[in-house]
């Protein structure tokens, strides 16, 4: 290595992308990664990692410095009349709880049915540019039997409880005028029994993979034992696997006359995939190439719950940022840590975390994250921040804040929003979190949207966000540097070339002083400060070059 000022240098080149791990020797001792990030000399410490990408690998710019917003379709908004097909119900009321418990089989369907639709969504299009929103996620939307739709009827099919294609080409469109693309849900590692493909039930005119070996969908499915016994998702029987290595089934979804390419179509953002560490990574690369075949800029998100730089799933290493595979990931490791720094105080898991990612990923992966605070698949935030436990469903279906508890969940929420909306990456708002939604996991999470029911100072606070995102092109791709912590305070930096914005979060009791040379604006309030700031205990600030105000 050579000697630089103020430590050591090695320069190296690599002919393919690749994961490499490494450690120093001084001294004859190893100097590894240290539990947090810092080297530490010890025979057991971590390896160091280097990602290897594609020189040319890029991310749509149009998605950096946004806001997305994730849609649960049946429980956004209803217009106009739902009809309710066969073995399914709709609520007599929007405000009822969605039903969670068994029937007498033991089995919960999710077929009960709340109306939300395309032509609701279309017509909540001025609220949602009140936000800020340049992206809207919405959960999957082809024809399926249950209310989350994850068990895919048929993929080239829109759910005719949601609309007709016109009603979805409308949307589409009018979100176009707007600035506003959409990016829908691929689940693509299963399909539902009830499904053109399996056809347990016989409800489709094709003999599916079910009902013969005949069929010429019986390849796609994993069978022990025919018909009864074949893989499903999690050990799930109404959620049959898919064989993702069968190359009529790639073809289906990647193909010229494909999945992706018919609903790509449309002038769509991309794609979000679900279980995407349970897709091979040669899949996931037809899935990038089929979606950017029909649109280089759009983007390809996955559903991953961990660092994905370097996510081992079923024994195998994967391969989603060396430039022929994901443009993002879903950014769970943030959300915990966001959420435990809020609630405990303590700076160490959020910034051992934001290292990581700092660490691990490209840049252009960094700027594009998917941000989150809740989805459909986790307890809602204001509930997760009130720190009020919930032992069974039974409780779960009637369990509240106190007036007390809510009032501190609210504070924890707009500090971690504040967060959420200031770190690298692109916040995503889980429909009614941004009112005070609050509820358990799957199905509480879930309930319809409480128009009638909106925390103003927190939907306000979520405005200001999105007011402030708007104004500051650092948040789109500005460099990140943290300025200062403790145990109980950080303070960072976003920065584009004369453009900065720092964040100051202290949840401590002790006081600082902010010092710089000119003139910061506290974009929340205006207030204007010279040279200094002083920062109390249990501040949360942004301060920036630019008075929004």
């Amino acid at each position: 290595m050579q000697n630089i000022s103020g430590g050591w240098e090695l320069q190296l080149s690599f002919a393919e992308p690749g994961l490499y791990f490494y450690w120093f020797r001084i001294g004859g001792r190893r100097a590894a990664l240290g539990e947090d990030r810092n080297a530490e000399f010890s025979d057991s410490a971590s390896a160091y990692q280097i990602l290897v990408y594609r020189e040319c690998f890029a991310t749509p710019a149009w998605f950096k410095g946004g806001i997305m917003y994730q849609i649960f379709p049946d429980r956004f908004f209803k217009s106009g009349e739902t009809l309710a097909e066969k073995g399914k119900w709709l609520h007599k009321d929007w405000h009822e709880t969605p039903e969670f418990r068994p029937n007498e089989k033991g089995k919960i369907l999710n077929n009960d049915f709340f109306g939300g639709n395309f032509r609701g969504i279309l017509k909540k299009l001025d609220y949602l540019q009140s936000l800020h929103v340049t992206v809207i996620y919405l959960n999957p939307i082809f024809r399926a039997f249950s209310n989350h739709r994850y068990d895919t009827g048929d993929y080239m099919q829109l759910d005719p409880m949601l609309g007709s294609e016109e009603d979805f080409s409308a949307l589409v469109s009018e979100c176009g005028k707007r600035g506003i693309r959409l990016i829908l849900d691929g689940v693509f590692n299963h399909t539902g029994d009830d499904s053109r493909y399996f056809n347990k039930y016989g409800t489709y005119d094709e003999i599916g993979a079910y009902q013969s070996k005949d069929s010429k969908y019986y390849s796609w499915y994993n069978f022990r034992h025919f018909p009864d016994k074949y893989d499903s998702w999690w050990g799930i029987d109404v959620l049959p696997a898919v064989n993702e290595n069968c190359p009529s089934y790639i073809d289906f979804i990647t193909g010229e006359n494909g999945v992706l390419r018919r609903w790509m179509k449309y002038p769509l953002g991309g794609f979000r995939l679900d279980v995407a560490d349970e897709l091979p990574d040669e899949f996931v690369a037809k899935i990038r190439s089929a979606v950017k075949s029909a649109n280089g800029d759009a983007v390809v998100i996955g559903e991953v719950w961990e660092d994905a730089s370097n996510k081992i799933a079923y024994s195998t290493r994967r391969k989603y940022f060396q430039g022929e595979e994901l443009d993002s990931v879903m950014n769970y490791p943030l959300k915990d840590a966001i959420i435990n720094f809020v609630v405990s105080g303590n700076t160490s898991l959020l910034r051992r975390t934001v290292g990581m990612l700092l660490d691990h990923y490209p840049k252009c992966v960094l700027d594009s994250l998917m941000n989150i605070l809740g989805t459909h698949d986790t307890v809602r935030v204001l509930t997760a921040l009130g720190g009020v436990c919930a032992y069974n469903k039974e409780e779960m279906a009637v369990l509240k804040l106190s007036a007390e508890q809510r009032a501190v969940a609210t504070e924890r929420l707009k500090i971690a929003a504040i967060l959420l909306y200031t770190f690298f990456g692109v916040p995503c708002i889980y429909y009614g979190d941004e009112i005070g939604m609050e509820g358990y996991s799957d199905p509480f999470c879930r309930k319809p949207f409480a128009w009638d029911l909106i925390d103003e100072d927190i939907l306000s606070h979520y405005r200001w966000l999105g007011e402030l995102r708007s104004r500051y092109t650092a948040f789109r791709d500005g460099d990140y540097r943290e300025l200062y912590h403790d145990d109980n305070c950080i303070v960072f930096e976003r920065r584009k070339g004369k453009e900065a914005a720092i964040t100051v979060a202290n949840l401590g009791n002790n006081k600082y002083t902010l010092r710089f040379n000119g003139v910061l604006y506290n974009q929340l309030s205006g207030e204007r400060c010279v040279d200094r700031v002083d920062i109390e205990p249990h501040h949360i600030a942004v301060y920036g070059n630019i008075s929004i105000i």
